[in-house]
């Protein structure tokens, strides 16, 4: 193998090094936010009878998360004044 080689290879690794930690720091600076998101745009976890991503069936579901930036989910503000929960939500549930 020649040195040439050698040094794009070594390179290489260490880009990829950075890359992979870079993402996941971006992973960790994100939190779980209750009843924020869309009917069929969850993250996960829409509740019982649901499966997951895009499973939630009525708008900010309080049962349904969505991934935000950490710090951000209390200042979400939702029509009618109601604001994004770190916590599950009785809220907005479908209907049996």
């Amino acid at each position: 193998m020649s040195k040439t080689l050698k040094t794009a290879a070594l390179v290489g690794a260490v880009a990829a090094s950075f890359t992979a930690h870079g993402t996941a720091a971006t992973a960790m600076e994100k939190e779980k936010c209750f009843g924020v998101s869309l009917a069929g745009q969850n993250d996960c976890a829409a509740g019982p009878g649901t499966t997951c991503a895009g499973s939630s069936t009525v708008d900010y579901q309080g049962n349904a998360w969505t991934l935000v930036d950490a710090g951000t989910c209390g200042d979400i503000e939702l029509p009618d004044g109601r604001m994004g929960s770190l916590e599950a939500l009785e809220r907005d549930l479908p209907k049996s």
